[in-house]
């Protein structure tokens, strides 16, 4: 596997370059990674949650998500 590289541009010139990421770097980019990862599966399980308990009050209520959109338009 390659070494991780960021690209950087020098504005006045136009040279590109890549420069490999230093260890620092590449722990943040990670951690980065990680905590994106961790808040798509908190939201993923909060929609989860929420659906879960508008099923329950629907079948508490006795209605269907239909008849709960007309009661409350």
């Amino acid at each position: 596997m390659s070494t991780p590289q960021k690209l950087s541009v020098n504005v006045e010139t136009g040279e590109e370059s890549l420069i490999d990421l230093t260890a620092e770097e590449l722990a943040d980019f990670e951690a980065g990674v990680k905590a994106l990862q961790d808040a798509e599966a908190a939201a993923k399980a909060q929609v989860k949650t929420d659906a879960e308990a508008k099923a329950a009050l629907l079948a508490k209520l006795g209605i269907t998500a239909d008849e709960a959109k007309l009661l409350l338009s």
